[in-house]
């Protein structure tokens, strides 16, 4: 199985290097039996709200947005569709819950593509489920459970 990230870097600040964003989709998507491809594209705030505003109906930024892509007919690469994340509210997040940058970068774009696979945390089973693929994947990649920080 083979995963193609469209990687656009569409902030002038630090993030992570573009192959890091490989690995943590492959990981996240190594249950797939068939090739895929999603788009990753890192914005700035502004960025972030206005695509929260529009289709989630929030005010402000968010970490990550997930977009996904239900195609009307089949075709390979299935595409998954696109993650969106916010770099300054991911390292603002990684500070203030005294995670490893890289940890919690790995941590937004696992959860988005498990949000591109069709999972959710609207209710208690639901988000129970997906925590529990994310721990496991980021176990993989030798990351701790992102749900136990020191803020708690």
């Amino acid at each position: 199985m083979t995963v193609v990230v469209d990687f656009q870097p569409a902030y002038n600040g630090e993030a992570p290097a573009e192959a890091s964003f490989q690995q943590w989709a492959e990981a996240a998507l190594a249950d797939l039996d068939e090739d895929c491809e999603l788009s990753i594209r890192l914005v700035d705030e502004d960025e972030s709200a206005e695509l929260n505003s529009q289709y989630r109906g929030k005010n402000g930024p968010t970490n990550v947005l997930s977009f996904p892509f239900d195609a009307p007919v089949v075709i390979s690469p299935r595409l998954l569709g696109d993650l969106v994340i916010c770099v300054p509210v991911v390292e603002r997040e990684a500070k203030e819950q005294s995670k490893a940058p890289e940890h919690h970068w790995a941590h937004m774009v696992v959860h988005g593509c498990l949000h591109l696979l069709g999972y959710d945390h609207i209710d208690d089973d639901e988000a129970e489920e997906m925590e529990a693929l994310e721990i496991d994947i980021l176990q993989s990649l030798h990351i701790a459970n992102p749900y136990i920080w020191q803020g708690e």
